[in-house]
């Protein structure tokens, strides 16, 4: 057993533990501050992914299970930067805790665990026991604000749907291995040829499919989403939307285009009906919602509609897109969120921002870039990364023109976004502030984290060639 290579998830899981431990000597008035030991523990763990470059050869371990390869470097930098974020969020949060706030890092810690288990499962076990790892922990952050009804219903409603699609997987997982005989991505990418012929192999890949629909927020089991998001501590719903979504696409890539390539190219049309249906509904469904929240859980589904273009593409242009889309997503979603948690403090509705651009102009103009970006115009990273998903899927249109429609579906979806999108620029910058409402004060270290994203978004829509070319380096080690 090679445990060098489960380094940083060790160092993860230990520092959760740590947490915990210091938390029982630290006075009630200081543990929102154990978020900055989190923190540097975590840039720690990021400097240790580092060692490894993301061109190097392919590392597997434990028995094939545990597979570090160029994709699951660059998920569990993602994973890590992402959880960073968020613990800097649940510091600014923390006032609206009753109490457990360092069982709140420790928990996102955990959480953290499992999606770098995701990102390097090799094995349909692992991918299970890494899914669950994350969906536990996240029935506990969702609810954590134990005092608010809506955080409650949301735990709820998360602990019924995940139970559910965690029914799909395991039976999935099941039948594929009642078929093959394991559950090794490399052994089912060997016998294959042989499985496509089996019906009860095709129902138990399309049952682990549906179970994974649920981490990604996309059709059929996307329905949780804006319950939840809206529900759920502002911190854990910024995680939901990036951590816990790009987790179930590093695995949904993983299974397609290491374990089942054949496959996947031959499900080609499936992907291009779930993506469109995302997107619509996705789209449709956001425009009368007045909560942020509520809003940006109808666009998380859509945007998974979006990034299962480049997963219909069934091409290394359109992983390496899906790659790209995340990263800005990543800068992008963490702008607002870090907007969010510090002026939605009373309620998320849309009309708490009225005026904001007198309060904070600064917040307003943060919170419009990263609108802005949501809704795919230029030059800001979400139009850069609709525009390679799109380019992906209409390379794939001369031979299948079913790819055209839903580029012309995709164009559509990002039509009807600029919307509502805009309609949270509108209430900033056009709609007249509360009389009562006054300046709007926030931590130095909240400045530097939007700081971060705003350049993120900036850069990444701007000077895409250096980035692009990582993704495009991350994604070799997969088959299409």
């Amino acid at each position: 057993m090679n445990f060098s290579s489960i380094a940083p998830e060790i160092v993860v899981t230990a520092l959760a533990l740590i947490i915990l431990l210091v938390d029982l000597w630290t006075p009630a008035e200081i543990k929102p501050k154990l978020g900055y030991l989190a923190a540097l523990g975590l840039v720690v763990v990021f400097g240790l992914t580092l060692a490894r470059p993301i061109g190097a050869p392919h590392s597997a371990s434990f028995d094939g299970m545990l597979d570090v390869d160029g994709i699951a470097l660059f998920f569990k930098r993602f994973f890590v930067v992402a959880a960073i974020a968020v613990i800097f969020m649940g510091m600014e949060f923390a006032a609206r805790i009753a109490d457990g706030i360092a069982e709140f890092y420790a928990l996102t810690l955990i959480a953290l665990a499992g999606m770098m288990f995701a990102a390097s499962a090799n094995d349909l076990i692992l991918a299970f026991v890494a899914v669950e790892l994350i969906s536990v922990t996240f029935y506990v952050l969702v609810s954590f604000q134990r005092a608010r009804m809506p955080s409650l219903e949301a735990g709820v409603k998360y602990l019924i749907l995940s139970a559910l699609s965690a029914s799909f997987l395991v039976f999935g997982i099941a039948l594929v291995f009642g078929v093959s005989g394991t559950t090794n991505f490399a052994d089912l990418h060997r016998l294959a040829p042989q499985l496509v012929l089996n019906k009860a192999f095709w129902l138990g890949l399309l049952l682990i499919l549906i179970g994974l629909s649920f981490k990604i927020s996309a059709f059929p089991l996307q329905m949780w989403a804006p319950d939840v998001y809206q529900g759920a501590p502002t911190p854990v719903t910024a995680f939901l939307a990036i951590g816990s979504k790009a987790a179930g696409f590093a695995l949904l890539m993983r299974i397609l285009f290491i374990a089942f390539p054949l496959i996947a190219a031959r499900w080609h049309k499936l992907f291009i009906v779930v993506a469109a249906i995302t997107i619509l509904y996705g789209n449709l469904c956001a425009i009368p919602q007045r909560s942020l929240k509520r809003l940006l859980g109808y666009s998380s589904i859509s945007n998974a509609g979006y990034l299962l273009l480049g997963i219909a593409a069934v091409s290394a242009s359109g992983s390496a897109a899906v790659l790209y889309y995340l990263a800005g997503y990543l800068a992008t979603l963490s702008a607002a969120f870090i907007v969010i948690c510090i002026v939605a403090r009373n309620s998320d509705d849309i009309s708490e921002f009225a005026g904001l651009h007198r309060r904070s102009p600064a917040l307003a103009a943060c919170m419009a870039l990263a609108m802005v970006s949501l809704a795919g115009i230029p030059p800001l990273a979400g139009f850069l990364g609709k525009f390679l998903l799109l380019r992906a899927v209409v390379e794939q249109g001369f031979g299948n023109h079913a790819y055209f429609w839903l580029a012309g579906i995709a164009i559509f979806g990002v039509v009807i976004s600029i919307y509502y999108y805009f309609g949270v620029v509108r209430a900033m910058y056009w709609q007249a502030a509360p009389a009562e409402a006054g300046p709007i004060e926030y931590s130095t270290s909240m400045k530097a984290l939007l700081g971060l994203s705003v350049a993120g978004m900036i850069y990444l829509g701007v000077c895409p060639d250096a980035f692009f070319d990582l993704t495009t380096t991350a994604v070799k080690s997969l088959r299409f």
